[in-house]
């Protein structure tokens, strides 16, 4: 089970491994369309070494934002995500009701 961290708890997570010398990324969910599990709003901050806190869906797509930070950390291009799926498809991608999601990635410093 994901667990929920308010976006305080992430964005004290991030700072602290800034403070550690380690390099982050942070995503945030900045549109959503129909029925998504995590409203805009919702972070997700993700460390040089893979380690996370927080959630953008609760569900499959946090494997490619994690994927996507990853890129992010070692070029420092922000990435804007878009992730959509038919009602047919909803439960393989982990966007239970169907409908759209948007997840901006960016590197913090």
């Amino acid at each position: 089970m994901t667990e929920i961290f308010k976006e305080d708890d992430i964005l004290a997570q991030a700072i602290d491994w800034l403070d550690d010398g380690q390099q982050v990324a942070l995503a945030t969910v900045v549109n959503t369309w129909g029925s998504s599990p995590r409203p805009a709003g919702s972070q997700l901050a993700v460390n040089e070494n893979q380690s996370f806190v927080g959630s953008v869906s609760g569900g499959c797509i946090e494997g490619a934002v994690i994927e996507t930070a990853m890129q992010v950390l070692v070029d420092g291009k922000p990435k804007l995500l878009e992730f959509s799926v038919t009602n047919e498809l909803a439960w393989e991608v982990g966007l239970a009701c169907g409908g759209q999601v948007e997840v901006f990635v960016e590197r913090l410093s």
